[in-house]
């Protein structure tokens, strides 16, 4: 029995095909059940903050439409991506060597945005905090909005230079049928490396590092001004919770929307609002979810 499930085939009337991969029943089991978990909650989650930000107009702000982007990055990583990859650990793809390219564009475009976005986050919050008198001018929606359609756009074509050839020719280097493999360049993957990941890194470990300074020489000045304790003590709350957001962000797309449950009190009245369908009112979408005393309905 174990001899015939060594050489198991992904399609037996294929000889080329690829050789299943073979484990006990019960962790077969085990780790599908989590994948399609995390899958599930990613989408759930990462489309909650997408209808609250894209619903109520009081969301409608500089650092919202930046969660935003992100979020709708992880969405897509959650909805296509990770339902297509989930078969591969079985050791066989069925979706054809076309969709096996585009998901890999799509990993590559994601994970891009998803970066970019925490790039701009971090400009974004370093503004606000260090340079808050021209905040309002400088950071504006629309430059905002500018900035995501260039994130987008330049992740677009940082992952087709890389496809390239894998666009160009799915099948290039499949060994076998019901293979999924991508394989680039040692410039390639440097390049990559560097823009997606040791750059953004040092982009925003200097604008964090900037911005905790500033948040600890407001700390010290709230002694001497006890007038101004309740806005300094917001403002700092906000760098911190930010800096947790930024570096929890890098690891999961499902960790993005718990974190916004967690750190904002609006992410938690728009699930009320959206969970009892009060969205579907006329006018619900001018709801105050920034105070305390706001009515629920």
């Amino acid at each position: 029995m174990e001899a015939l499930e060594e050489i198991e085939l992904c399609f037996p009337q294929v000889n080329t095909s690829c050789k299943k991969l073979t484990r006990p029943h019960s962790k077969t089991i085990l780790i599908f059940s989590v994948l399609w978990c995390i899958t599930l909650l990613t989408v759930v989650l990462n489309l909650l903050v997408i209808i609250s930000i894209s619903h109520f107009r009081q969301l409608h702000t500089t650092t919202n439409l930046l969660l935003l982007s992100l979020a709708v990055a992880d969405f897509l990583v959650g909805f296509m991506q990770m339902p297509a990859e989930i078969p591969l650990f079985g050791g066989c793809w069925m979706l054809g060597d076309l969709i096996c390219a585009l998901n890999y564009f799509l990993g590559f475009l994601t994970v891009s945005v998803s970066v970019g976005s925490m790039v701009l986050i971090s400009v974004d919050r370093y503004m606000a905090i260090c340079d808050p008198m021209f905040y309002s001018t400088k950071i504006t929606v629309k430059k905002v909005q500018l900035c995501i359609c260039l994130c987008w756009i330049f992740s677009a074509v940082h992952s087709s230079w890389i496809l390239r050839d894998v666009l160009k020719q799915p099948d290039k280097y499949i060994s076998c049928y019901g293979e999924c493999v991508v394989v680039s360049s040692f410039t390639e993957g440097m390049v990559d490396l560097v823009v997606t990941f040791l750059g953004p890194i040092l982009v925003i470990t200097l604008l964090y590092l900037r911005v905790f300074v500033v948040a600890v020489s407001q700390a010290r000045a709230m002694r001497s001004h006890i007038a101004a304790v309740t806005l300094q003590r917001s403002e700092t709350g906000k760098a911190k919770k930010s800096e947790m957001k930024i570096w929890l962000l890098y690891f999961n797309s499902c960790l993005n929307p718990v974190i916004y449950v967690f750190f904002y009190p609006w992410f938690r009245k728009s699930i009320k609002h959206i969970v009892t369908l009060q969205i579907l009112q006329p006018g619900s979408c001018e709801v105050n979810l920034m105070y305390k005393g706001t009515v629920m309905g």
